[in-house]
């Protein structure tokens, strides 16, 4: 088997990380805080406001992957 450059490392995690956050964002969309329009939200306390809590975390995981495996990816080709 070949062994592979430091740029083809780059390039296959930041093509991982670049498809792992693009699935997470579509699946749980962008964060309330960056959409237009009223933001939803839950009484403080309540299941409702600690599971949109938890959804802007998850999207906010899925936006740093992908432009985290942007940049891996872009960093790889310019090697």
């Amino acid at each position: 088997m070949a062994s592979m450059t430091m740029a083809q490392w780059l390039m296959a995690a930041g093509a991982g990380c670049l498809w792992l956050g693009g699935q997470i964002v579509w699946v749980g969309g962008m964060p309330r805080q960056l959409r237009g329009g009223e933001v939803p939200s839950g009484e403080p306390g309540s299941e409702r406001a600690f599971m949109l809590f938890w959804l802007d975390q998850y999207s906010y995981l899925g936006i740093t992957l992908a432009l985290a495996g942007g940049a891996l990816l872009l960093w790889g080709a310019l090697r």
